[in-house]
């Protein structure tokens, strides 16, 4: 055994997708899965080929067989993939098919090699100028496709837009509607995102196509500036603001600086009466007679990622489909992360001492670590589910402050990397109303299961279920993964301190304030470090994922 990385390794990586597991399924349908591109409570998003050898890659995703095996979820599901189904533009991934065989329910789209708007301003800095007024025209066009079909997408925002090399898409049908079915939502409920949903949506529960352009406008508006106009988060403040309230004025001049022409024409997207707002047609004629309508190139160092991305799909799409040229070996995955101190030789001897029945553990602990309805793809990015008439806020967490030694013997236990690159509906963690369908465009969580019925039979019959830890239970304010970082204030860093200290770090003396300072900072470098995640004191995907994990 070597531990040379491989062509097909090095092209997972650049693409974004982790190793398979053994416990993954060898088929999907037609297809055959070469990586993970993300998990979450519903299921699992495999990047995947033709299984006959057939050109060109996929965005698979699974439903959990719990889930997949209600009648009422089923119907949910075909829904979504019905409206996915209608809207026929190169600005959204083709959908692919779908099917439930061997207990595994699967929709698949075309792959993009791509990163979602999140991840290209965090991971490359803000968009330029010219780069916005290619949104604008390309996001237009999407927006007039949706139109053509009679869709309303609903939760437009900046995880659910791919910048790819072929351009700008919309993923993520989960929470959308056909024009002609029936009613969006049921009174007083709204699905979707508090920052980026329109006013008329949180005031009255319309929503039409004015409402994704309201929506687009924000998105815009964080592309430029790397803010929402009406700030981050899920609460009610950010509702109110976004209700009754103009955007922030820091952010708008800020962009005012940069180009007042798009400023201009992105506060008019955030008028709050829909009947002033552009057109879909009019933002593309917009960005095409500002010159900016067809951009050649994304900026760097953005289009350079982009190239990567594309020259791994590249690699991936000559090599054999055969499982075991992309599998995680087994042994690998059974033992724990090397620690830097005596705690992984303490596990060694259990280790050795399990070694029996270590194959079924492995299908055990791929459904114990995730938890459905825990999440928030990739995304990145909050998806929430809130009444419009009552306080979405929970009532402050009073967790204790006193550190403690921390239980973070349990390391990594091949926990699942929440990627924020999620392509194609990768894990966006839509909240399901009661009539619309949970996202499985957009769900991120742990089936790993083998095509065949046992991985259920696990998790539907355990008899002695574990405990619910204190930081998923006490500390629910927040389920999205926007980035948290130093000096931020709010309800995603009491979230973060909640977690934190009920895990057994210290924030300071303050305790659970909302206050990002030095402290609480200080504690999450600590838990990274833990937890072999990248120690850089900002609360990211994957370390929002390591703080809600059941370990």
């Amino acid at each position: 055994m070597t531990d040379t990385p491989t062509a097909g390794d090095t092209a997972l990586r650049q693409v974004g997708a982790a190793p398979l597991l053994p416990t993954d399924p060898a088929r999907i349908g037609p297809y055959a899965p070469l990586g993970l591109l993300g998990s979450g409570g519903m299921g699992r998003v495999y990047l995947a080929r033709h299984a006959d050898g057939s050109p060109g890659l996929a965005a698979v995703k699974v439903i959990r067989p719990e889930y997949a095996e209600g009648p009422d979820f089923r119907r949910r599901f075909e829904r979504e993939a019905a409206v996915h189904g209608r809207v026929r533009t190169p600005r959204a991934p083709h959908l692919l098919g779908t099917g439930f065989d061997d207990a595994l329910l699967w929709m698949a789209t075309e792959y993009l090699p791509g990163l979602t708007l999140v991840d290209a301003v965090r991971e490359c800095g803000l968009m330029e100028p010219a780069g916005v007024w290619r949104l604008v025209a390309e996001l237009g066009e999407a927006l007039s496709a949706l139109t053509a079909a009679g869709v309303v997408h609903r939760d437009l925002k900046p995880s659910n837009v791919i910048l790819s090399p072929r351009g700008t898409h919309v993923i993520d049908f989960g929470i959308s509607r056909a024009a002609d079915s029936s009613a969006i939502t049921t009174t007083g409920n709204r699905v979707g995102t508090a920052a980026y949903m329109a006013p008329e949506y949180l005031r009255e529960g319309r929503c039409d196509a004015a409402s994704d352009v309201f929506s687009l406008g924000c998105t815009l508006v964080y592309a430029a500036t790397g803010h929402a106009p009406f700030g981050d988060g899920t609460g009610v403040d950010v509702m109110h603001r976004v209700a009754f309230e103009a955007p922030d004025a820091e952010v708008m001049a800020e962009l005012a600086e940069s180009d007042p022409a798009l400023a201009s024409l992105l506060a008019a997207c955030l008028a709050k009466d829909p009947a002033g707002r552009p057109t879909p047609r009019q933002l593309t004629d917009a960005a095409t007679a500002a010159g900016h309508g067809r951009a050649a190139h994304w900026q760097e160092p953005l289009a350079a990622r982009l190239r990567e991305r594309q020259q791994g799909c590249a690699v991936l799409a000559d090599l054999p489909t055969g499982s075991s040229h992309f599998r995680t070996p087994t042994q690998p995955v059974l033992s724990p992360v090397p620690a830097p101190t005596g705690s992984g030789r303490r596990r060694r001897p259990l280790i050795a001492g399990v070694a029996g029945i270590a194959v079924g553990a492995v299908a055990v602990g791929a459904f114990l670590l995730t938890r459905p309805g825990l999440e928030s793809p990739a995304a990145a990015t909050p998806t929430v589910s809130t009444s419009a008439t009552a306080s979405t806020a929970p009532a402050s967490a009073k967790p204790s402050a006193s550190p403690s030694a921390s239980a973070k013997e349990d390391g990594e236990k091949k926990k699942d990397k929440d990627r924020a690159e999620n392509q194609q509906a990768a894990a966006e963690e839509t909240s399901p109303e009661p009539d619309s369908t949970p996202s499985p465009t957009a769900t991120r969580a742990g089936s790993g299961s083998a095509p065949a019925p046992t991985p259920t039979a696990t998790v539907t019959k355990t008899t002695a279920p574990p405990a619910t830890p204190a930081w998923i239970s006490g500390c629910t304010y927040y389920s999205g993964t926007e980035l948290t970082d130093y000096g931020d204030k709010g309800q995603r860093v009491v979230q973060v301190q909640c977690m934190l200290t009920k895990r057994g770090y210290s924030v300071g003396g303050s305790g659970v304030d909302g206050e990002f300072g030095r402290d609480t900072q200080a504690a999450v470098k600590q838990f990274q470090s833990a937890k072999g995640l990248e120690v850089d004191g900002q609360v990211g995907p994957n370390t929002w994922a390591a703080l809600r994990s059941s370990t």
